[in-house]
């Protein structure tokens, strides 16, 4: 029988999705009695994928799920759905995370553990990037259908953490605790023949909480079907979604304001304007004046991963570290007033903000101890409302 190419939670945990020279790292280190009873390795990140100056830590909720039960080790990390840059005001590279205790225990879980992290990471930050640039502007997650559907709820929640305010996928939605959110398919459109038949059909057959957004662009101009729309529903249509892939699409600006001024002459100036395909960063800063929503999708969904990387930087009391790296276990320290980060030995006194004098708090927090959890798990919805009260900060800039 065929089956889905995935992994399973137990496979994962027992380090099957590692890479082969960690596994054979560890026989070597057994076989020659390597102590390496207590090591701290901590997740940096060098460097982001695209000019941005800052990204969003998440995947925390899921390298617990990894590590709880893992005999003996600690977890440090910050907050899930923390702004963070790669080096403090020094120039010091930010530890985001550490683990300590016996190497072997989670040598085998560095592979899993840095997926985690790297994927939701960047999916995280893109969405948030596009509501620092629109912040009143509904953002949708609709780039599930470009993934794997294993991951798609780790996609969606991503984008939903990083200020999306809904996402197209079932499980999606109901992982994170709110109603799904769609429009229509073309194939609904195509296999009634006409816009006026399925719009008729999808208001007969829906209850009256799902919105009435119509996708208008099947088969004619995006103007004269959205007009077509208006006529249909009337006043109990919610929205236009214009879809237009970009070989058909000439200036997408002009198009939609163009529909805005057919519907609004119509009498039909309450309803909104919904645009999908090929949304990117540019387009939302482009059209966020022109419409009432983005159905987002590849760009968030297949977003570039940030690179974190795991290294040891200490075993027992004394400091190792790579070319490049910083030896010794650290905390990251913050001052909330201006969002400067200063790096410490471990055991440091906090220090005062460098730029303003204020008191800083430590960042990295006992996530895990003794393999047991210690840390209230936040639901997503509380996530996504610390992002935003972060991106507020005028610090926060793009």
């Amino acid at each position: 029988m065929v089956d889905f190419h995935l992994a399973t939670p137990d496979e994962i945990r027992a380090g099957k999705t590692t890479d082969v020279y960690f596994s054979r790292a560890k026989e070597v280190l057994e076989a020659f009695n390597v102590p390496t009873e207590k090591v701290v390795a901590e997740f940096t990140v060098s460097s982001f994928p695209k000019p941005w100056n800052w990204g969003v830590f998440c995947g925390l909720e899921e390298v617990i799920a990894l590590l709880e039960g893992v005999e003996g080790i600690d977890v440090y990390a910050i907050r899930e759905g923390t702004i963070f840059q790669t080096e403090d005001h020094k120039g010091f590279r930010i530890p985001i995370m550490f683990i300590e205790g016996k190497y072997s225990q989670f040598i085998e879980l560095e592979t899993p553990i840095l997926g985690l992290i790297c994927q939701a990471s960047g999916a995280c930050t893109t969405a948030a990037r596009m509501r620092k640039i629109a912040p009143e502007t509904p953002l949708v997650s609709f780039g599930i259908r470009r993934m794997h559907p294993a991951i798609s709820p780790m996609i969606d929640r991503a984008a939903y953490i990083g200020g999306f305010d809904g996402v197209s996928g079932v499980k999606s939605a109901e992982i994170i605790g709110i109603p799904p959110s769609g429009t229509m398919p073309h194939s609904l459109i195509i296999s009634f023949g006409s816009l006026e038949a399925a719009l008729k059909a999808f208001d007969e057959t829906l209850p009256e909480d799902v919105p009435r957004i119509v996708l208008c662009d099947t088969y004619f101009d995006e103007k004269l079907e959205s007009i077509k729309a208006c006529e249909t529903l009337g006043k109990r249509l919610k929205a236009v979604r214009l879809d237009t892939p970009g070989s058909r699409r000439g200036n997408f600006k002009s198009i939609i304001k163009e529909v805005r001024w057919e519907l609004d002459i119509r009498g039909y100036k309450d309803v909104g304007i919904f645009v999908s395909g090929g949304v990117k960063e540019e387009a939302v800063r482009e059209l966020k004046d022109y419409v009432q929503g983005f159905g987002v999708g590849t760009s968030v969904s297949s977003a570039s991963t940030i690179d974190f990387a795991m290294d040891l930087v200490q075993i027992g009391e004394e400091y190792v570290a790579k070319r490049g790296k910083l030896g010794g276990k650290k905390q990251v320290y913050r001052c909330q007033e201006c969002f400067t980060d200063t790096i410490n030995k471990f055991d440091e006194k906090p220090p005062k903000c460098p730029k303003c004098s204020k008191e800083t708090t430590p960042l990295l927090q006992p996530i895990i101890v003794n393999g047991e959890v210690n840390y209230d798990l936040p639901s997503a919805k509380q996530i996504r409302e610390f992002v935003l009260h972060q991106l507020k900060n005028p610090e926060i800039t793009i």
